[in-house]
C-alpha cells in the first residue's frame, strides 16, 4: 500500500531538515569506508598486538584474508537482561570459525540497571551512563581490525549508547544481538498493588521483596514493556535486528540460533563480500521514522522520546518533538503490554508480536517498506517468523494472526486511534505526555501546584498527609544540567494512590519518568530546565496550572507569573558521591531534553 501522506509528510520534512548534517555525515561515513579496516594496512608489530591472545584464530588474522569481526558487549551478572551475554562471545567465535572467519571481543562496555537505582544517588548517573556507553564502544572499535560489528545490549541506556557508537563507525556493518526476555513471573498488575500497598503503609517491606522477586526472577530483560523491550522493538523496526530476534527467551535452542546467524549474517554483509551494508546504510531517516512509528503503534517507553533524537543526531538525522507528535497523531494505538495493559511481552509475542504489527503496519501504509536493513532491501522480512528445526533456522510465512485481541489489535480495530504521546506547549516551555495508560478522563487537570525540588520531599509530604485537595505536583531541578536528569519512577506508587482515592493528581517535571510511568498523567522533560533559567523555575506553590492533552497545552493561569524572576537552587549536593564527581563534564554539557540531552553528539 501507499505510504500515508501524514508519515511522507513527517519523513520529508525531516530529509529537509536534516540534509547538511546527513550530507557531512555520509561524507565522513564515505572516506572512513574508503580506507577500510587498518588490519591488512598495520605493522607487524601492531598487527602482533591485536592477535596476541586469539589463540587458534591467530593465523586466520595474521592471514587477513577472512572478515574479523569485532564483538562489543554490555555483559555483567549483575543486570538480569545481560547474565546471558556471559557465553556468548565463545558462541560467536564457534559461528565465525565454522565460515572460515573469525572474532574477536572488541571491548566490554559498562551496563547499568535503572531498576537497581530508581530513587536512589545512582540514578543520577543513569542518563550519561549511554554517553559513557557510547564513548567507551568508540574506544573498543577504534583499533580498527574489526570488518563488521556485534553489538550486545539490550536496557534503558544501553542499546542507545550502541546505536550512537554504531553510527558513529557507520562505515562498517553492525547487527545488534538481543538476549530475550525473562519468562513470565507474578503478574505486572498483583506486583502494582503490592507497591501501592507498600506506599499507603498496609503491606510491610517482607510482603513488597517477596512480590518483587517473584516478579523479577531470572534471566532476561525485565517483562514488562518499559525502556528495554521498547529498544527491543526499536531494533526489529529500524533494521538492526535480525528478524523476530527480540522477544525470544534466553536459553532456549531458537536464542542460540538466532546468535549464531547474527554471526554469520555480519559477516556475510561485509566490505570483503558482495552485499556490504554498513549502519549508516541502515540507520537513515525512514528507519528512524519507522521506529517512532513502532514506538507509538506498541505504546512505549517516553524515554525514548529522549533516546531516538540524540541516536538519530549521531547517524546526520534531526527529528524533534513535533514529529513525534504528528507521528503519534497518524499511527493507532495496537497493543497493551504493561504498563498500559495486563499483558507482559512474553504474552504480546505469543500473541503475535511485533510480527504481526509490522505486517498491519505495511499493510496500512504507515511504514517506509523500503529500508535497507542488516538482512536485506525492505522491511517485509520482518513479518516472517523464525523457526528452528531439523534443517537448522530458516524463517517462514505465518498467517497474519492475532491470537489475543485483549494484547493486540489489529489497524482496523486498535485500542485506541492514536500512538498515546502528545507533546505540550505553553507558558511552561514544551514537554511531553504519554497517555495510552491515562484515562480519558484524566487528559484534562486543573489544580493548584506543589513545588518540590526532588522526589523524596515529595513522599516525605505524602506520608505526612498533606495532599488533601486536586494537586499538580512539580518537580523541577531534575533536568540533565542539575543532577543527570534521573528517572522519577518513584514517584508512581505514591501519586497513584493519591489518584485511587479521587483526587485528580498530575506531575510535572523536567525530568524523566520510566517507560513504566503508568496511569497518573506527567507533564516530562519540561524544557527549558529549571537550572537553565527556564520558565518552570518560576512557579510557586499554590500557582494554578492547567494540564490539558487534549489540546496539547501546559499553561500556567496565575497573573504575573511571567513577570518573575526564576528562582535558583543550590545543586552542590548533586555533585558528590557515587561518582558523579566524574560526571561533572556531562552535566555542563548536555544538551536540552529535546534534541536528546547529550553530550556526545
Amino acid at each position: 500500500m501507499a505510504l500515508r501522506s501524514e508519515i511522507a509528510a513527517v519523513t520529508d520534512r525531516i530529509v529537509a531538515r536534516s540534509a547538511a548534517r546527513r550530507r557531512a555525515y555520509l561524507d565522513k561515513i564515505a572516506r572512513a569506508a574508503a580506507e577500510g579496516p587498518a588490519r591488512a594496512h598495520l605493522d607487524c608489530s601492531n598487527q602482533a598486538h591485536a592477535y596476541a591472545g586469539a589463540g587458534a584464530d591467530q593465523a586466520a588474522l595474521a592471514d587477513g584474508r577472512a572478515p574479523n569481526l569485532g564483538i562489543v558487549t554490555t555483559y555483567n551478572d549483575m543486570l538480569s537482561a545481560h547474565a546471558p551475554y556471559r557465553d556468548y562471545p565463545e558462541r560467536i567465535k564457534a559461528a565465525a570459525r565454522a565460515v572460515g572467519a573469525t572474532a574477536q571481543v572488541a571491548g566490554g562496555v559498562p551496563a547499568m540497571c535503572d531498576g537497581v537505582t530508581q530513587g536512589a544517588t545512582g540514578m543520577e548517573l543513569s542518563l550519561f551512563s549511554r554517553d559513557v556507553i557510547a564513548l567507551a564502544s568508540g574506544v573498543a572499535l577504534s583499533h580498527n581490525t574489526y570488518d563488521a560489528a556485534l553489538y550486545l545490549g539490550i536496557c534503558d541506556k544501553i542499546v542507545p549508547g550502541l546505536v550512537i557508537a554504531a553510527a558513529t563507525f557507520g562505515h562498517i556493518p553492525g547487527i545488534f544481538v538481543p538476549a530475550g526476555p525473562m519468562t513470565s513471573g507474578i503478574a505486572n498488575d498483583e506486583k502494582a498493588q503490592v507497591r501501592k500497598k507498600f506506599a499507603a503503609g498496609e503491606v510491610d517491606r517482607r510482603a513488597l521483596m517477596a512480590s518483587e522477586m517473584a516478579a523479577y526472577h531470572g534471566p532476561g530483560t525485565c517483562t514488562f514493556y518499559g525502556t528495554a523491550n521498547s529498544n527491543q522493538m526499536l531494533m526489529e523496526f529500524m533494521g538492526l535486528h535480525l528478524p523476530g530476534a527480540s522477544f525470544v527467551n534466553p536459553g532456549t535452542p531458537l536464542r542460540d540460533a538466532l546468535t549464531e546467524e547474527a554471526a554469520r549474517r555480519a559477516l556475510a554483509i561485509t566490505g570483503l563480500g558482495n552485499d556490504f551494508t554498513p549502519v549508516a546504510e541502515v540507520l537513515d531517516e525512514k528507519a528512524i521514522v519507522n521506529g517512532i512509528v513502532g514506538l507509538m503503534a506498541t505504546g512505549g517507553s517516553t524515554n525514548l522520546v529522549l533516546h531516538l533524537p540524540a541516536m538519530a543526531r549521531a547517524a546526520g538525522v534531526e527529528i524533534t518533538l513535533e514529529d513525534f507528535a504528528d507521528i503519534s497523531r497518524a499511527v493507532p494505538l495496537m497493543a497493551r503490554v504493561y504498563p498500559n495493559g495486563l499483558a507482559d511481552v512474553n504474552h504480546f509475542h505469543a500473541a503475535g508480536g511485533l510480527g504481526y504489527l509490522i505486517g498491519e503496519l505495511l499493510d496500512a501504509g504507515l511504514l517506509h517498506d523500503d529500508t535497507t536493513t542488516v538482512v536485506g532491501k525492505g522491511l517485509a522480512a520482518y513479518t516472517r517468523e523464525p523457526k528452528i528445526g531439523a534443517d537448522g533456522l530458516r524463517w517462514q510465512d505465518e498467517p497474519r494472526e492475532n491470537l489475543n485481541d485483549k494484547i493486540l489489535r489489529p489497524v482496523s480495530d486498535p485500542f485506541q486511534a492514536t500512538g498515546g504521546l502528545v507533546q505540550l506547549t505553553g507558558d511552561l516551555g514544551s514537554a511531553v505526555i504519554k497517555v495510552s495508560a491515562v484515562s480519558p478522563e484524566r487528559h484534562l487537570v486543573e489544580a493548584p501546584v506543589r513545588i518540590f525540588h526532588d522526589q523524596d520531599a515529595v513522599k516525605a509530604a505524602f506520608r505526612a498527609g498533606e495532599f488533601t485537595q486536586d494537586v499538580i505536583v512539580v518537580v523541577r531541578f531534575q533536568g540533565p544540567r542539575a543532577n543527570g536528569m534521573p528517572e522519577l519512577h518513584g514517584l508512581t506508587p505514591t501519586l497513584s494512590v493519591l489518584q485511587d482515592r479521587g483526587l485528580k493528581v498530575a506531575l510535572v517535571t523536567d525530568g524523566r519518568m520510566s517507560g513504566a510511568s503508568g496511569k497518573v498523567p506527567a507533564a516530562i522533560h519540561v524544557c527549558p530546565e529549571a537550572s537553565d533559567g527556564g520558565p518552570i523555575a518560576k512557579l510557586r506553590d499554590g500557582d494554578i496550572v492547567r494540564l490539558d492533552a487534549g489540546r496539547g497545552r501546559l499553561e500556567v493561569l496565575t497573573e504575573g507569573f511571567a513577570a518573575r524572576a526564576p528562582v535558583t537552587a543550590d545543586l552542590s549536593t548533586n555533585e558528590i558521591g557515587l561518582g558523579r564527581e566524574l560526571f561533572a563534564m556531562f552535566r555542563r554539557n548536555a544538551g536540552p531534553a529535546d534534541t536528546g540531552a547529550c553530550s556526545v553528539v
